[in-house]
């Protein structure tokens, strides 16, 4: 697995421009954590007795984006990839079988569904799906904040967890 290219955006770019820079800065930051770890190693709790893995959250974030992006924005009703009624964690909850593979082919598409989803469209458009807490409609610009917000806070634990794995700090 090579490391993957994390890009800042340019600090005059325009608005949508800047958050959508700012996600995949995020996104390919979790993906960094990840690199050059094995499956074994990528299953690795950080602190047992908890099951929080860098696997786990790379699957935790495939639900997170396809929870925002076609769920809440364009309305789609998909069930969850990992998680079920009797599991709504599945995600974090892994086996032997579960492969970073699979993961990160599963959340990289959810990625470019969201990327496809979000094109159509403008900062200021409404959500079809609704807030569950709210019952409201979400902007796009809303979404955007919260998921880089939502990355930010994960890959600082990421940072933890590949620290205690094999003691890479800041990568």
């Amino acid at each position: 697995m090579t490391t993957p290219e994390r890009i800042e955006p340019d600090i005059d770019a325009a608005e949508r421009p800047m958050l959508e820079g700012w996600l995949d800065f995020h996104r390919e930051t979790l993906a960094s954590k990840c690199a050059g770890l094995t499956d074994a190693q990528l299953r690795e709790a950080s602190v047992p007795p908890s099951e929080f893995t860098l696997l786990g959250l790379v699957r935790h974030m495939a639900e997170v984006e396809r929870g925002w992006f076609r769920e809440v924005l364009v309305g789609e009703d998909v069930p969850p990839i990992y998680g079920t009624d009797e599991d709504p964690d599945g995600e974090f909850h892994l086996s032997e079988t579960d492969t970073w593979e699979e993961a990160h082919t599963t959340w990289r598409a959810e990625i470019e569904q969201a990327r496809t989803n979000a094109a159509k469209y403008g900062l200021d458009d409404l959500s079809v799906g609704l807030s569950q807490r709210r019952g409201k409609p979400f902007n796009l610009r809303w979404i955007y904040t919260h998921m880089i917000e939502e990355y930010a806070r994960h890959n600082g634990h990421a940072d933890l967890v590949r620290e205690r794995i094999d003691g890479a700090a800041g990568v």
